[in-house]
């Protein structure tokens, strides 16, 4: 079983702004919906909480921070799914991690919060798996725990057994030999520190916990870029909710509409007009939706 957090203060002076035990079983799915809902901060909006919460201790102004990237926690969560441990759990921890990042983070270093809190939420998560790793990953399935229990007093002799006690023992637990050589090799096994040696050499080997990471795109840059192409979309809708009636309808139907794009010539024919004179409302808002791009 995996250790659970409690709800406790995260420091001295900031408490806890939202429970970090997540709600009954079944209902994750609708934590994340909700936490998707969220409106994201601009860089603006997260500047000023920021200075309100360092500058005040506004607690109001720590909460919308926190809530804004509680998806961001979502993200990271889901790149540690490949070690056994519940993806609630990791959430939790994960939340912890984010509260610490607020209360540390700096407005005036020139960085967004997410790059930022990156850094706790992970290792929130790092520890919490490095704690309930072997638990967890020595016996999950029920051949594994069978063996568990009965391998050890099943062994005739210390030291490795050979391929005829392995057969004996696959044949009296009914399981197979696979599964018994790789439970004596877990149960032979030894715990090693995952953190940097006690000696602090700098020139040594990495520590295994150097390489505890996620698959796949670094979270932290996954979210800028999802951040970035909503702000995107929203100028698009923008742009368009500027344009005439008959402007938008061509822009739509040229460019955005993926299944059944339609040519200058056929738009010619629905207008009664000219191909190049559509050609030429094309160009126009074009140019007008451009530049509330590079504003």
């Amino acid at each position: 079983m995996t250790q659970t957090a409690s709800p406790v203060p995260v420091a001295q002076n900031f408490p806890v702004l939202f429970p970090t035990k997540l709600s009954p079983l079944g209902s994750l799915d609708a934590y994340i919906g909700a936490v998707n809902r969220i409106p994201v901060l601009s860089v603006d909006d997260e500047q000023r909480l920021a200075r309100r919460f360092r500058d005040g201790e506004d607690l109001d102004a720590a909460r919308e921070l926190v809530h804004s990237h509680l998806r961001f926690v979502v993200h990271v969560a889901r790149g540690y799914n490949g070690y056994g441990l519940g993806i609630a759990d990791l959430i939790q921890e994960g939340n912890i991690g984010l509260m610490k990042a607020v209360k540390r983070f700096d407005p005036d270093q020139g960085v967004r919060l997410v790059s930022f809190a990156v850094h706790w939420i992970r290792a929130e998560m790092h520890e919490f798996i490095l704690k309930n790793w072997r638990i967890v990953k020595v016996a999950t399935t029920k051949a594994q725990r069978k063996l568990f229990f009965n391998l050890r007093k099943s062994k005739k002799r210390l030291g490795w057994m050979n391929a005829e006690e392995v057969r004996a023992i696959a044949a009296d637990l009914k399981v197979s030999e696979r599964e018994v050589r790789e439970m004596e090799s877990r149960l032979s096994g030894r715990d090693i520190g995952f953190d940097a040696p006690d000696d602090g050499d700098e020139d040594g080997p990495p520590s295994p916990v150097a390489y505890l990471a996620t698959q796949g795109e670094d979270p932290s840059q996954l979210y800028e870029r999802e951040d970035e192409e909503g702000d995107k979309l929203d100028v698009l809708r923008e742009g368009l909710a500027e344009l005439d009636a008959r402007s938008r309808d061509i822009i739509k139907r040229r460019w955005l509409d993926s299944d059944n794009k339609i040519t200058l010539q056929e738009l010619a024919d629905e207008y009664g007009v000219s191909a190049e004179r559509i050609r030429q409302i094309e160009a126009n808002a074009l140019k007008k939706m451009r530049a509330l791009f590079v504003a």
